[in-house]
């Protein structure tokens, strides 16, 4: 039986996007055994997937993993994350290995330059380059999730109504997300009632959009990722910055509004519904010289105007997510 080791140490959106490989890895050689190397903060996005045998997880450093890692006596090992930390865990391993193609210089020019030599090619069919070697193709059935029984979440207990916008307030970066002003201009011309998520640094903002607007919910800070993941299962459409929560969307083929501010969809990092691509809209101001900025993103604009997110038409943003 083979055993393989896939390597993807952060973050949520990117996790998430390696799930095809493993399905497909695991259908595809059925009588494998995968494990998964990740950051221990985003061990529970990996450990309910029933295609996964067993998940080690990090504090700080990979040497607290290597000797049993070595134990494990993998025939191959999948880098999914492919940086210098990956390729010294790879060299400690001495196993047959494969990686991505990462495509940082093509970034460097985009963001730096504004040339755009990147393929136009998602990041999920880029990670299946590290598995072609298994003989392992993507099957286009899309991203998963697995949410555990225990964080499926009861609408009513919230004062929830059946139909409802699930709004992912949140970003790790101030440049991928809304001004508050902006979220609460978009809310107001939406019918439907408003859940918003984040985590517990979007809690005060959700407040104040919440005091805002009519018939908002504000559930930043009072869910784990699994449950916030439940709700998004559960609703008619995602309004959604360029995210983790994004991401978990697609799993769920989710109407998806997609507001993009100093990142551009050109990374390869879209909402990914291989067969259903009109599910999803995208929303970013176009020609503005200064646009990517970043390949992730800053705390405040550089150029200190935020047109990105300032000059983003709210109307034609609203009118995608009515129900």
């Amino acid at each position: 039986m083979a055993k393989y080791l896939i390597i993807r140490f952060s973050s949520i959106g990117d996790i998430v996007l390696t799930s095809p490989v493993i399905r497909c890895l695991k259908e595809q050689q059925p009588d494998c055994e995968i494990h998964f190397a990740t950051k221990i903060q985003f061990k529970n996005l990996v450990e309910n997937n029933p295609h996964i045998t067993k998940v080690y997880a990090i504090k700080n450093e990979i040497d607290e993993i290597v000797a049993d890692l070595k134990d494990e006596n993998y025939d191959f090992v999948i880098d999914l994350h492919h940086n210098l930390r990956t390729a010294r865990l790879k060299r400690k391993l001495k196993k047959p290995s494969a990686a991505f193609p990462k495509l940082n210089y093509q970034k460097f020019l985009l963001t730096k330059f504004k040339i755009n030599r990147l393929p136009k090619i998602h990041i999920v069919d880029r990670y299946f380059k590290a598995v072609e070697k298994l003989g392992v193709i993507n099957d286009n059935k899309g991203l998963d999730y697995f949410i555990p029984n225990q964080d499926e979440i009861n609408l009513a207990d919230f004062g929830i109504e059946n139909s409802f916008i699930a709004f992912a307030i949140g970003a790790q970066f101030e440049t991928k997300k809304l001004t508050i002003a902006k979220m609460i201009e978009l809310i107001n011309q939406l019918d439907s009632q408003v859940v918003l998520l984040g985590g517990e640094n979007d809690f005060d903002a959700g407040e104040e959009i919440k005091m805002k607007c009519k018939n908002v919910v504000n559930l930043s800070g009072r869910l784990n990722l699994n449950q916030s993941a439940h709700i998004i299962k559960q609703a008619q459409t995602v309004i959604t910055h360029d995210t983790g929560l994004m991401h978990i969307a697609a799993a769920f083929n989710k109407r998806t509004i997609s507001i993009w501010g100093n990142t551009v969809p050109d990374f390869g990092m879209y909402p990914y519904q291989p067969n259903n691509e009109s599910n999803y809209s995208i929303h970013q101001v176009e020609n503005l010289k200064c646009r990517p900025c970043s390949k992730i993103g800053y705390q405040k604009c550089p150029k200190g105007h935020f047109k990105c997110m300032n000059n983003q038409d709210i109307a034609k943003i609203a009118s995608a997510a009515k129900v």
